[in-house]
């Protein structure tokens, strides 16, 4: 398509990009290739400051554990096949050479235990764990770019059990479901609840098979919803009883330090239950994310940390590889395919392979969210439905961040709301104009409507309250015909904010 479908957190869409491993041998799934340590430049200079008290803890996964690598990879079969190409030995070095998550997203009852165990058995046979991506959760995606999954739960609930028949006895590690917990907007509280309940129904399925495995459930990233809301919404799908803890950042740019610091405040919102800890994907995130919130293959990234379970961090179990390095989000190239192009960018901005970490790099508190999920599809919903109506209440001194990414007559825009006041907000409407021919056409994390130029946005309950000091955040997806310039102007219940 000559003007993709931009994906809401550059998740794998499920044409193309995103498939599962078909049957034994050629045994494909969307490869999430492994992350590097461009952070190593940061990265390393972090680990350097952890103190000899900090390396000596660690996860539940022993630190020596080795991820499998699946000599079937997108990236393993280009270099196979390019040997004579420039950029061959850079992304065979920094990429290729480093395991991967595999992915099982395409909806195949009759095939899938023998799908799953062909890459078991070949994970077992070397002495090594597999990484596993399960993403065949119904409605996934809310049905943006990724769409598909099982056609009901019924239907998911025994998918399941067959997908956990083919693990074995072996030691595994399964995402379970990227997106299902953090965007839930497209369902009902009813269908949320009965979406959650598979989930911990799947937990508890395929711990049962396979004791062995660990279990991660989507724990979102540290610019989507707030530690608290994702704990809860974590802790309904079952996480204190059938998972092994929850995953962050995939297919994201956040840094590790971020994501380390947003997993310990939801680990913390939980009630820092010892059984649960976090894995992190550093697939991309070796210079953090893109300025202006680009999300669809922007320039200047680089893979980040090594896969690798030592992490020098009790509440980390895992840096992982979910998001393959080199399969691209749209923009570069049809949405999952590999390019080379990206793939050799992310690596020559790293630094080559050399010991994995020892330690976790230094953690930033946790923020609200900052940024969206994505554009496309609907956002993310409270775990509790917000009231119909939520008047606003109280004045405001505020500042807002408005940034837009724009494609050809398309952009997506992340606004963060700051209250700048000494007095809480307890909620908010948030108003401005535009001076071209914009037009907004879905949104996330709050309501907004338009009334010709003027376009406004408020809080949808859970998100209402901003203590002094405090912001939120929320964005939305948009059209134009010739132009597309920033507002300069915002008023918030009344009140004319400044910009930053």
């Amino acid at each position: 398509m000559s003007t993709p479908e931009p994906l809401r957190r550059a998740v794998p869409s499920a044409g193309a990009p995103v498939r599962q491993a078909p049957t034994a041998p050629s045994r494909r799934g969307r490869n999430a290739v492994l992350t590097l340590a461009a952070a190593a430049a940061t990265g390393a200079l972090l680990l350097a400051t952890q103190t000899g008290a900090d390396a000596a803890v660690q996860g539940s996964l022993a630190a020596g554990t080795q991820f499998y690598k699946d000599p079937a990879s997108q990236v393993a079969k280009w270099v196979a096949a390019n040997p004579g190409d420039s950029r061959a030995s850079v992304i065979s070095k920094r990429i290729a050479s480093q395991p991967q998550g595999i992915w099982f997203a395409n909806y195949r009852p009759d095939t899938i235990t023998s799908d799953v165990r062909t890459i078991t058995s070949a994970a077992a046979g070397v002495g090594q764990v597999p990484v596993l991506v399960v993403y065949e959760i119904p409605n996934r995606d809310c049905g943006g770019a990724s769409a598909g999954g099982a056609p009901d739960l019924a239907s998911y609930d025994a998918w399941v059990a067959r997908f956990a028949a083919g693990l074995g006895a072996g030691q595994s590690v399964v995402i379970l479901e990227p997106d299902s917990i953090s965007l839930t907007t497209c369902l009902t509280a009813q269908q949320q609840s009965d979406r959650f309940a598979s989930l911990s129904r799947a937990g508890a399925t395929i711990r049962s098979a396979a004791p062995n495995a660990k279990v991660y459930l989507d724990g979102g990233h540290s610019t989507w919803n707030t530690a608290s809301e994702q704990a809860n919404r974590l802790r309904n799908a079952g996480i204190l009883n059938n998972a092994s803890g929850f995953f962050t950042n995939v297919s994201n740019f956040n840094t590790t330090g971020g994501e380390v610091g947003y997993s310990k405040s939801v680990l913390s919102a939980l009630g820092n239950p010892g059984n649960l800890h976090a894995v992190i994907d550093t697939s991309r995130n070796g210079n953090g994310p893109a300025g202006g919130g680009a999300w669809c293959d922007p320039s200047g990234r680089a893979i980040g940390t090594y896969p690798t379970a030592a992490t020098g961090d009790a509440a980390i179990d895992a840096f992982l590889w979910v998001k393959p390095p080199g399969e691209a989000d749209g923009c570069a190239a049809a949405a999952g395919t590999f390019s080379a192009d990206v793939a050799y960018q992310l690596a020559a901005n790293a630094q080559d392979p050399t010991a994995p970490p020892t330690a976790t790099p230094s953690s930033t508190p946790s923020t609200p969210p900052a940024t969206s999920p994505a554009p496309g599809s609907p956002s993310p919903s409270p775990t509790t439905q917000p009231p119909t109506t939520q008047p606003p209440t109280g004045t405001a001194a505020c500042s807002i961040a408005y940034r837009a990414n724009s494609w050809s007559n398309g952009f997506t825009a992340d606004v963060t709301v700051k209250n700048t006041g000494s007095a809480p907000i307890s909620s908010w409407t948030l108003s401005w104009t535009y001076g071209g021919d914009q037009k907004v056409t879905s949104a996330w994390n709050a309501k907004v409507t338009q009334s010709g130029a003027t376009v406004t946005a408020s809080d949808l309950g859970y998100n209402g309250g901003l203590a002094a000091g405090s912001s939120t955040a929320f964005g939305f997806q948009g059209t134009f015909a010739s132009a597309n310039p920033l507002p300069t102007a915002f008023t918030l219940n009344g009140a004319t904010c400044t910009t930053a």
